[in-house]
């Protein structure tokens, strides 16, 4: 006779079955997980060896280690690294990979044949990974970062910021933050004290990019190093140059759980609110009618007017994201280039007097450059650009590739990481005779005509080149020529100069010179 189970019998095994199939279940589910991770790790693996095996015909940093990759070879202090970078230069004359960690390899250009290969497409920035991602919580899709769609807007809409009767007013705001740098190094001229030019020139330059760009009168000259907004672009320079040199903090998971994080992060709402600050007393002047009472439109005007072919203007956070890069571009990079090329000139007595000589046939008895000067400058032109070839004041620049690209013979495929090494290019032997010597007549004519037109990117070149090129260098002349119209500089044998190429080429403790007023001011 066949038991009947009660309603509360049937209840109780139900459960007691399912308690028993719960572990079981998670048994399985566990070990096809690990399946899972098992499978995809030797996936994972598998393409990576396909990667080596398709990359080994391009030349390779040497050393290797299965955490750094062949960065385990790259010396640890700045100077150090650029020394590193002319080694394999000269070993390696076009290009050569360089795995950052065991998995992700990069592919290193320095040569004109292998430049243009990727300087002539417009292939995007490397946004999500490398340096450009780290720079993205501070400066965001600005038209340094930005790609594709978004990029091509931008530009079209900035570049009558660079046209030449935007441009022709500037000389006068230039002039007159060189009046207050000239002042600062009055003090030690008359001491006979020597001075960090650089960190003079960066004061200036920030003066003269706040004027110009966002007609933003500072005291930044008078506060020197004190002024926060250079403070927090210096340590987050620093610090996104830790990540890419550090592929352990290179994955957000990770670094947004250090302290570099934290310190990053509160440097960003910092210059994001000087940023806002300044469009948002722009705004309300433009709502009022104020443009037409201005003597010149500048950068954030046009920001702010700027329609696309639909009518539509930049957003809010577009537009401070242009403000950022053009604040942070407009102002360190033109930084590097003036102190290096006034070191250069204390540095090359000869030079210098040439460029004197010439500034006294030009300008004259004037205390100011005037525009029409610029054009007649032509031996300074001659010492700025070796400056930007001998310097390189933005050294490095990255690309990631968005289609299958053969460079030196050997096909990379999509996703590959392209460090544009404009230092390597410019002090490449294979490219320039002689680029450890400092050769203004490098760029006469008769010698120009000979270069190939991608062995001098300063500015890079291509339709990605840089929008503000013109700006930079009549800044560069004005400020160079109303320094040495007025001083003899000379280098300070007692401090040792180290480079650091921070995404800038700086100087780790600064260019230190001394200055002789002229007879003829």
């Amino acid at each position: 006779m066949l038991a009947v189970k009660t309603g509360s019998e049937w209840v109780s095994n139900l459960f007691a079955d399912q308690a028993d199939l719960y572990p079981k279940l998670l048994k399985a589910l566990s070990a096809a997980a690990a399946c899972a991770v098992v499978v995809d790790v030797v996936r994972r693996l598998l393409g990576v060896r396909r990667l080596y095996k398709r990359l080994e015909a391009c030349p390779t940093a040497p050393g290797f280690s299965w955490i750094s990759g062949s960065m385990v070879g790259v010396p640890k202090d700045p100077e150090g690294r650029l020394d590193y970078e002319i080694r394999m230069v000269k070993q390696f004359p076009k290009c050569y990979v360089m795995w950052f960690g065991p998995m992700i390899p990069m592919l290193k250009v320095h040569h004109p044949e292998t430049m243009k290969v990727i300087l002539k497409s417009l292939e995007p920035k490397n946004k999500h990974s490398g340096g450009y991602k780290h720079l993205r919580p501070w400066l965001g899709e600005g038209l340094l970062i930005a790609d594709g769609a978004r990029w091509a807007r931008s530009r079209r809409l900035l570049t009558p910021a660079f046209h030449f009767d935007i441009l022709k007013p500037y000389v006068a705001i230039y002039n007159q933050c060189c009046d207050k740098l000239l002042e600062k190094i009055d003090i030690f001229a008359e001491s006979g004290e020597s001075f960090d030019i650089y960190n003079l020139i960066t004061h200036c330059t920030l003066d003269i990019i706040l004027r110009c760009a966002m007609s933003y009168d500072s005291d930044v000259q008078n506060c020197g190093d004190a002024h926060p907004y250079l403070q927090a672009v210096k340590e987050m320079l620093a610090i996104s140059t830790l990540r890419i040199l550090n592929p352990i903090l290179n994955p957000n998971f990770i670094f947004y759980r250090s302290s570099h994080a934290k310190k990053f992060l509160q440097n960003c709402k910092y210059v994001h609110g000087i940023a806002e600050n300044i469009i948002e007393t722009r705004r309300k002047t433009l709502e009022t009618g104020g443009l037409s009472q201005k003597q010149h439109l500048d950068f954030l005007d046009i920001l702010l007017t700027a329609k696309d072919e639909n009518g539509v203007g930049l957003t809010k956070l577009e537009i401070r994201n242009e403000v950022d890069t053009f604040l942070f571009e407009g102002h360190d990079t033109t930084a590097s280039a003036i102190s290096w090329t006034l070191y250069s000139m204390a540095e090359h007595q000869e030079f210098q007097t040439q460029i004197q000589e010439e500034l006294d046939s030009v300008i004259g008895d004037n205390t100011e450059v005037r525009w029409e000067d610029l054009s007649e400058l032509n031996y300074l032109t001659l010492c700025v650009k070796e400056s930007l070839r001998y310097h390189s004041p933005v050294p490095f620049l990255s690309r990631r590739l968005a289609r299958e690209v053969v460079f030196d013979g050997v096909s990379f495929p999509v996703g590959t990481v392209i460090i544009i090494s404009v230092y390597g290019l410019h002090n490449n032997p294979h490219v320039w005779s002689e680029p450890e010597v400092f050769d203004p007549d490098r760029f006469l004519p008769d010698n120009i005509s000979k270069m190939d037109q991608y062995a001098f990117l300063p500015f890079v070149a291509g339709p990605r080149n840089c929008i503000g090129q013109h700006f930079a260098m009549n800044e560069d002349k004005v400020v160079v020529a109303r320094v040495l119209k007025r001083y003899h500089l000379e280098v300070d044998p007692t401090h040792e100069v180290k480079r650091s190429a921070m995404g800038i080429m700086k100087a780790q403790t600064g260019l230190w010179v001394k200055a002789t007023p002229r007879h003829r001011h």
